[in-house]
């Protein structure tokens, strides 16, 4: 089992910033994809952006330049610049782990405030 570790969430001026990382705890191997999703209340998960293996990378439409995702071996980052109130949302990591399948994290709390 692989146990996902966020940190870096919390509350945030409009303008202001984070970063996120996000760690496996007990996995050493390869990652195919690590991918950061958000969740706002009463809302569907939306992809946020998704870094490969071979360090392809994509973004929601959402993002709109603000946002920067990037990986240091089995650890991810999303950079979240500019922030506004409707990227308030709880954000979630995922890893693709070829043979072994998705794993998520467990939620960062992410409240931008006007």
């Amino acid at each position: 089992q692989v146990q996902l570790v966020e940190s870096g969430g919390g509350l945030v001026q409009t303008g202001g910033s984070l970063r996120l990382s996000c760690a496996p705890s007990t996995y050493g191997g390869s990652v195919d994809a690590m991918s950061w999703y958000r969740q706002a209340p009463d809302s569907g998960r939306d992809l946020v952006a998704t870094i490969t293996d071979s360090g392809y990378i994509t973004y929601g439409e959402f993002v709109e330049g603000r946002f920067t995702i990037s990986r240091l071996k089995n650890t991810v980052y999303l950079q979240m610049n500019n922030l506004k109130p409707e990227d308030t949302a709880v954000y979630y990591c995922k890893f693709h782990l070829r043979y072994y399948g998705d794993y998520w994290g467990q939620g960062t709390q992410v409240t931008v405030s006007s």
